[in-house]
């Protein structure tokens, strides 16, 4: 049994090499389209529902429980950040804005 080699050069000076070069090219090209086109879509579709990405922009809105009680303990101020955001389960970015506001 005689096995064909294979060369893994793509010799496009000879008429096969440049059908086979054509060919990979248009399925390339082909390829191209088709995930511009895709893509396309998402982002219409995306724009109708109003949103970027098929989510709600930003982060979901805190509990009015959890922010009442951050400034709770913000108000008696006998923990850092770290702390009351350790205990609440909160980020301490969270607690830092709420600080904000407070002062602000």
């Amino acid at each position: 049994m005689s096995r064909m080699a294979v060369d893994p050069d793509l010799d496009t000076t000879t008429p096969m090499g440049k059908l086979l070069f054509r060919i990979t090219g248009a399925f390339a090209e082909f390829e191209r389209h088709m995930i511009k086109q895709r893509v396309a879509i998402g982002i219409r579709r995306a724009r109708e529902e109003g949103t970027k990405s098929g989510k709600p922009f930003g982060r979901p809105k805190l509990d009015g429980k959890k922010e009442t009680a951050v400034r709770k303990a913000l108000a008696l101020g006998n923990k850092g950040i770290l702390k009351i955001a350790a205990e609440l389960g909160v980020g301490s970015g969270t607690v830092q804005r709420i600080k904000a506001e407070m002062v602000g």
